[in-house]
Parts: structure tokens; sequence; C-alpha cells
């Protein structure tokens, strides 16, 4: 009933910019909160950015001043602003959703099918 759909990824050089965009839809009451997440080739996947229902967000570390999490309520939909990229920024991105489906007070997880974001040096 709920499906979080990315769009924005692609081929960038490295110092250039992306912007991601997760769109959630379905039977939504309230999403809580939302964030972005990445995975790389032998990697774990790993919190790159989070945003409260509020407004609150939290950064890791390796993207803090290049990377800009925001979020339309109307629209439900997130969005990550991706500048000065690096190659180990190379990932698979994506987005995540805690959100309480309508007619059940019930916090439920959601995540996207994700987004490749490439950066070559």
């Amino acid at each position: 009933q709920v499906q979080l759909v990315e769009s924005g990824g692609g081929l960038v050089q490295a110092g250039g910019s992306l912007r991601l965009s997760c769109a959630a839809s379905g039977s939504i009451w309230r999403i809580n909160d939302m964030g972005w997440y990445r995975q790389a080739p032998g990697k774990e996947r790993e919190l790159v950015a989070r945003i409260t229902s509020g407004g609150s967000t939290n950064y890791a570390d390796s993207v803090k001043g290049r990377f800009t999490i925001s979020r339309d309520n109307a629209k439900n939909t997130v969005y990550l602003q991706m500048n000065s990229l690096k190659p180990e920024d190379m990932a698979v991105y994506y987005c995540n959703a805690e959100l309480q489906v309508r007619f059940y007070s019930l916090n439920l997880a959601y995540w996207g099918q994700g987004t490749q974001v490439t950066v070559s040096s």
C-alpha cells in the first residue's frame, strides 16, 4: 500500500552536483523520519542523512558541509542535494521512511529500490 520511488541518480565528475528525490505514496497517515542511506560494493549500508518531521537533521561526518537533506511535507517527498561530489561517494543510494499507515496506529519502515550514483575522478 506504500511505495517510495527515488530519482535523480546518474554519472557526474568529481566536484559536480546531483539532486536526489524520493516521493512516498499510498495509504499514508503521517511520515515521521525520512533519510538517505548508501551502499558501495563490499561495504555495509550506511546512513548518509536523516530528517525528522519537525525538520531536525543529522549527517554522516563524511558528507557534512557538502550534502543537504530537506523535505516537502505537502508532497511527501525528501530531497538530497549533493555538492562537491567525491569518488568515495559512489554508491547505490536508498530512501527510507518511517511512517504511520492510514487507519492504523503502527509505525512501519519502508525502503525505496535505490538509485545509482557514479562519480568519476
